[in-house]
């Protein structure tokens, strides 16, 4: 690696032409009439209610489902013999009480961890739930003819409609507000009134509650001391102070998603890894990504590469020059990152020296349950909710991911808040869930029709400006994480990074979600992952039979990770400045910056 940059080919486009991606990325182009206008603000009246869920899909997929069923006398008796088989099963459960429940809910289902629930008879109300649960998910198993979307958002809708009808969101009904109601004399219920009134004020006002006390940014949480050394109209770019007496040649150059505020990756001390690399001798650099408003409405995915991981690198690569960068995406910037990196390896650009993808995607074809929400009825219910707005606001998104696991993320949590009476108990990743951020409309509109909808990247239809890229055009090592019950970006669609790659690539399974599995730091109990190196070149491994074969290991994969580093990172070297103010590059302002603290 040289460090140098080889300048790209000027584009056959014209500047106002040249977007990123090609035109029909962006919504289309129509010629409307003037009172289609009222049309569109109507339809995001509606869309603001649903939380951005056209409801077009869902009656679509039932009408398939049900017409399907209906010419299937065969998979009828199927379903009247799966009734009847669970109904004799409750009867055995009612009439041998003490005896092993048929019916189990799911692991992350904990509306019924409570020890009331195995007495009568609020077991059998929650047996009854679980049996029909069980034949809902039978009933929407696919059936030959029935699109397999369909069969899946017929099962989501099904789930939904029972997670409300719940024995544990009745308060007659659930053992456990009942004991606690007898015990407090109705405390609970009174003081979850008050929390539900606050709730819904916040709600419909648009205000947060502030930081409570312990969790103040920059002082408590994102308090990794740095500079911002850079500063645009899209982003900060922070340097942080070294804290060993030599550090690795090579520097770091982290890319979070812009669908969530940076500080993710430098929480509480203790699970920071900002500060863990900072300790193990990496010079660290992190992007802090403006918060848009209405009036960046316009800023496109293209933005988000030049004037983002672009521009950042070319701060970096000023202030630590003559050595290759070594760069990580998170989530949503591990796939702006992986853009990146194809067009820089296409135009010979040799400035990287290795990617780290953690929970990212570059296929999205298993995306998991949010491909629910994405069909052209829903990318253009969510225009028009932008179209009025500006952006699409992170609460909207927000409930589309908690709709995804709502027996956890939304019933068990109303019940402890509105019928038990609890606080919240403040953690920092929940103060961080709460600082919310927004997607300006046309990246976010670009992002769903270009990746999530079309599929473009590992299609060979995704243009930059204006040639296609290619994956396997990279040739530095890239290390891959996912993580076991990734809800956002589910591991097996993380792991075909390997199917549309060549070069060397190392790869890990970690335990825990979206968030929860990358903040995997020494020492947290419980912890364990799978790792593997597959040399460039290697032949493809499903990934069943790569999880099969993988053994799993006890402990965080961050001193996996940062030993990989550190076999890239070009040995030890002094120490450099923070910044470069002959470069143009002097320090700004103290970390965590002023981008983080925009509401």
């Amino acid at each position: 690696m040289t460090g140098t940059r080889k300048k790209p080919k000027p584009s056959p486009l014209s500047p106002a032409v040249v977007t990123g991606l090609p035109a029909v990325i962006d919504p289309p182009q129509q010629i409307e009439h003037p009172h289609q206008n009222f049309d569109r603000a109507a339809r995001a009246a509606v869309a603001r209610l649903s939380g951005g869920v056209s409801t077009h899909a869902f009656i679509e997929a039932w009408s398939d489902w049900g017409q399907h069923l209906a010419r299937a006398p065969g998979r009828q008796l199927e379903l009247a013999e799966h009734a009847q088989r669970s109904l004799l099963k409750l009867m055995a459960l009612a009439t041998s009480p003490g005896g092993a429940p048929p019916f189990v809910p799911k692991p992350y289902d904990h509306r019924f961890d409570h020890e009331g629930w195995q007495k009568p008879p609020f077991q059998m109300w929650q047996q009854g739930f679980l049996a029909m649960q069980d034949w809902w998910d039978h009933a929407t198993e696919p059936m030959r003819g029935l699109r397999s979307d369909d069969a899946e958002r017929t099962r989501f809708l099904a789930r939904q409609t029972l997670d409300v009808l719940s024995p544990s969101n009745q308060p007659l009904l659930n053992p456990e507000i009942i004991a606690e109601t007898v015990k407090s004399g109705g405390r609970n219920l009174a003081e979850g009134a008050a929390h539900f009134a606050h709730d819904a004020l916040k709600t419909l006002t648009g205000q947060r509650d502030p930081a409570p006390e312990g969790y103040q940014i920059g002082k408590d949480l994102a308090c990794t001391p740095g500079q911002v050394i850079y500063r645009n109209d899209l982003m900060e770019l922070i340097q942080y102070t070294p804290q060993t007496p030599k550090v690795h040649a090579r520097p770091i150059l982290i890319v979070p998603a812009w669908i969530m505020k940076y500080y993710i990756l430098d929480l509480s001390p203790e699970n920071s890894m900002v500060r863990y690399l900072v300790g193990q001798g990496f010079t660290v650099f992190m992007i802090s990504w403006t918060n848009p408003t209405s009036d960046q409405r316009d800023l496109s995915l293209e933005d988000y590469r030049t004037r983002g991981v672009m521009a950042a690198l070319d701060a970096v690569t000023t202030i630590v020059p003559d050595t290759p960068v070594q760069a990580v995406g998170y989530c949503l910037g591990g796939t702006i990152l992986a853009i990146a990196a194809a067009t820089m390896a296409r135009d010979g650009d040799n400035r990287l020296a290795s990617v780290t993808l953690m929970a990212a995607q570059v296929d999205f074809a298993e995306a998991g349950e949010l491909l629910l929400f994405l069909d052209e009825s829903q990318v253009a219910f969510l225009e028009d909710l932008m179209w009025e707005q500006g952006y699409l606001d992170r609460p909207q998104m927000a409930r589309a991911f908690a709709a995804i696991r709502a027996e956890d993320l939304i019933w068990t949590r109303a019940v402890q808040r509105y019928f038990l009476g609890r606080e919240d108990v403040p953690t920092d990743i929940s103060v961080w869930l709460s600082d919310t951020t927004r997607m300006p409309a046309r990246m976010h509109s670009q992002y769903l029709r270009g990746l999530f909808l079309e599929n473009r990247l590992t299609a060979g239809r995704f243009a930059v400006e204006g040639r296609v890229i290619a994956l396997k055009d990279l040739s530095v090592p890239l290390f891959v994480i996912g993580t076991e019950t990734d809800h956002i970006a589910p591991w097996r669609s993380v792991y075909k990074t390997k199917l549309f790659t060549y070069c060397d690539l190392t790869f890990v399974l970690t335990k825990g979600g979206h968030n929860s599995g990358i903040l995997s730091e020494p020492g947290h109990t419980g912890r364990h992952y799978r790792v593997s190196h597959r040399p460039a070149g290697a032949h493809y491994v499903g990934p069943d039979a790569w999880l099969a074969e993988t053994e799993s290991k006890p402990g965080s994969w961050w001193p996996a990770w940062t030993d990989w580093l550190a076999a890239q990172g070009g040995g030890l070297v002094k120490v450099p400045a923070i910044g470069a103010p002959e470069r143009g590059l002097a320090p700004l302002c103290p970390a965590p910056g002023s981008f983080v603290m925009q509401p």
